[in-house]
C-alpha cells in the first residue's frame, strides 16, 4: 500500500478522492494528467485495496477503500505505539545529567 502512495501523482489522485467519489474525467479534469494515466493510476490503487469502483451508468466512479484505509492506518498506529511508549519512558526517567 505504501508502495502505491509513494507516485506523487498516485498520492494527488488518492487526495482527491478523499474529498469524495469521482469518475476518471473528474479526477483528470484536476491533474496534469490525461484520463488513460489516471486510469493507470487507479489500476495501481485498486490493486492496493486503497481505492474501490463503482459502476453508474457508462462510466466507473471511484472512492477509498475503508478496508485499505484501515490497513495503512494500523501499520501506522503500531510506530505511534512505539513512539508514545518512548515518550511516556523519557518523561518518568529522565537521563542524568553530568554534574
Amino acid at each position: 500500500m505504501l508502495d502505491a502512495l509513494g507516485d506523487p501523482t498516485r498520492r494527488a489522485v488518492f487526495e482527491l478522492l478523499a474529498a469524495g467519489p469521482r469518475s476518471v474525467a473528474e479526477i483528470a479534469a484536476d491533474l496534469p494528467v490525461s484520463r488513460p494515466a489516471v486510469s493507470q493510476h487507479l489500476k495501481v490503487l485498486k490493486e492496493a485495496a486503497l481505492v474501490s469502483s463503482t459502476a453508474v451508468g457508462t462510466r466507473r466512479v471511484y472512492t477509498l477503500d475503508p478496508r485499505g484505509l484501515a490497513a495503512v492506518r494500523g501499520y501506522f498506529e503500531q510506530f505511534w505505539q512505539q513512539a508514545l511508549a518512548a515518550f511516556a519512558d523519557a518523561v518518568e526517567n529522565p537521563p542524568e545529567e553530568d554534574q
